[in-house]
């Protein structure tokens, strides 16, 4: 069956792709290599601790169906997470490739955090010299930021930062007494320096169906009320809604079929993964959405005799670049004061410090280059932050674990991760899965700046809870490995040659105009900020493309 579009991953880009296509009125297939989840089909999104039947602890069961994935889920959530046995890789260095095969993807587990980007981001490898130029500035997704943020509903504050530009907020939540007073000790002593409430996709007030957050914080599990956005409550059902859609989980896409006549993309094949069967769909555009190193194992794996070495890989740079976040560096604290405070509910989100470091043309003179922000939260001991504080019993120990604990705070620092030729993925040509597609290789390090750049976040994190009058101070690296942020991006950059880079300013491969990739392997550089809305702005500019340039016969 020939479609106008097809559209590969479900999840937070994929979900974007579908439902503009969809609502431009494309025939749209959607390819989801996991399980159908039909918004609302949380099974543990209502359950209480004690409804668990091991205490939402993780077992010795978990650790070995999920060795890498148990690093980023509980038992509240591990339903939304591959199981590393099934879905192998290797790992060349350590590095933790977090997954959920299922229709949303990782959207159903995703941080929320939203923000944007600006041309200290975008123009950064053009001025300091790591990585190719990005083909486009802020002035290009400005428009689309905004788009997206009234769809999927962003609350926060506006701040006014030339280097965290504001959006189209919902209101925001609030900081607690803790935190107000953080922010109040930083705005006296580091002017340069700014804590506010984070920018996140949980809804303040309702949008259409989609209830607001009700401060459960157990969004990781699934939410019934549509309050924080999904593919599952929002994209998909938009998509579904103009009866353009047609949804095909348990698709495993091994490659790209491409036309010499044509020199396009002529469809895809499919193994179904349950019956073992092989498909093929057409279509006149395809939007590859996977995730990071999903896509690009489908792209280099899509071999012809145009493009022996991967599907518009005439540049050498497909798989090439791989980025993450660092998150391990910071510090905690204790504050005696505030006893008499408390606060109502469990808040989804915490707070930020947006980047302070390297925004004025280097004249710090820090031995790193870009720079990061600060992520963290204020909130009071519980009884399990309490337990074993001593080795008491009977009643007065019951009767201080159901007491609140004094105040503290835990914040670390976000960091940019430079664009790294050398740290890469690729695929092995010995060793397959059971669906007989190659395994992929992951070879990733943090590089000497990323360093250097930890070392500065936990000093400066220190020093403002010491300035803040916060005792029992812990500062931290806790060396981490690559992936935890589950941040990845990089591997098919967007670039304006295409002898350095494989997407185009409209995230086109440079050489197959009908092919598309917005998800994370397009990204060109990591900035700080967590990068979903980016992810989600660029997918529904280059859907905007795509189609008037099939309505001009371009493609």
């Amino acid at each position: 069956m020939v479609y106008d579009a097809i559209v590969i991953g479900s999840g937070i880009s994929g979900g974007w792709a579908a439902k503009e296509l969809c609502e431009k009125g494309l025939k749209t297939l959607l390819l989801e290599r996991g399980r159908d989840v039909k918004h609302g089909d949380y099974p543990t999104a209502l359950l209480k601790p004690w409804e668990f039947a091991d205490r939402l602890l993780t077992t010795q069961k978990d650790l070995q169906d999920q060795p890498v994935q148990s690093q980023a889920c509980d038992p509240g959530s591990k339903h939304f997470f591959v199981n590393d046995n099934d879905h192998p890789y290797v790992q060349d260095s350590p590095f933790a490739w977090i997954r959920g095969y299922q229709v949303g993807g990782r959207s159903l587990v995703w941080g929320r955090q939203c923000y944007r980007w600006s041309d200290l981001d975008f123009e950064a490898n053009l001025r300091d010299g790591f990585g190719v130029d990005w083909p486009i500035r802020y002035k290009d997704i400005a428009p689309w930021y905004t788009y997206v943020e009234k769809f999927i509903g962003v609350s926060g504050q506006s701040d006014g930062l030339p280097q965290l530009p504001d959006g189209a907020f919902l209101s925001p939540m609030q900081l607690n007494c803790i935190e107000n007073h953080l922010k109040e000790s930083i705005r006296n002593k580091n002017e340069e320096r700014l804590l506010t409430i984070a920018r996140v996709a949980n809804l303040t007030s309702p949008i259409g169906s989609r209830g607001s957050c009700l401060n459960r914080n157990l969004c990781s599990r699934g939410c019934p009320f549509g309050a924080y956005f999904s593919s599952n409550s929002s994209t998909i059902p938009a998509a579904l809604a103009t009866g353009n859609l047609t949804l095909r989980p348990f698709s495993v896409v091994s490659e790209i079929i491409y036309d010499d006549t044509t020199r396009r993309a002529k469809g895809v094949r499919v193994i179904d993964m349950l019956t073992m069967q092989h498909y093929e769909f057409a279509a006149r555009i395809i939007f590859v959405n996977a995730s990071t190193i999903g896509s690009t194992s489908i792209l280099l794996n899509s071999k012809s005799a145009r493009f022996p070495d991967g599907l518009g890989n005439d540049s050498g740079a497909l798989g090439h670049n791989l980025m993450d976040h660092h998150s391990a560096a910071g510090a905690s604290g204790q504050h005696e004061g505030f006893q008499d405070s408390y606060y109502k509910g469990r808040r989804p989100c915490g707070f930020l410090i947006p980047r302070y470091r390297n925004i004025n043309n280097g004249d710090e003179k820090l031995d790193f280059v870009r720079g990061y922000n600060i992520q963290g939260d204020g909130e009071r001991a519980e009884w399990p932050d309490r337990m074993y504080e001593s080795d008491e019993t009977g009643a007065d120990f019951k009767a201080r674990l159901t007491t609140p604990g004094k105040w503290s705070v835990w914040m670390a620092g976000w960091g940019e991760c430079l664009p790294y030729h050398d740290n890469k993925v690729y695929l092995s040509k010995t060793k397959k899965d059971k669906w007989g597609q190659p395994l992929v290789h992951i070879d990733f390090s943090f590089g000497e700046n990323e360093k250097k750049m930890m070392e500065d976040i936990r000093n400066t994190c220190g020093e403002m809870l010491t300035e803040a009058g916060f005792k029992n101070i812990d500062t931290f690296i806790y060396h981490k490995s690559g992936g935890l942020t589950v941040h990845e991006m990089g591997t098919a950059r967007m670039g304006r040659d295409p002898k350095t880079s494989v997407l185009n300013a409209n995230n086109q491969i440079h050489n197959v105009k009908n092919v598309f990739v917005t998800d994370g392997s397009c990204m060109t550089s990591s900035a700080c900020q967590n990068p979903s809305l980016t992810y989600m702005a660029l997918t529904a500019r280059a859907a905007a493309y795509a189609v008037d340039q099939l309505k001009k016969g371009e493609l």
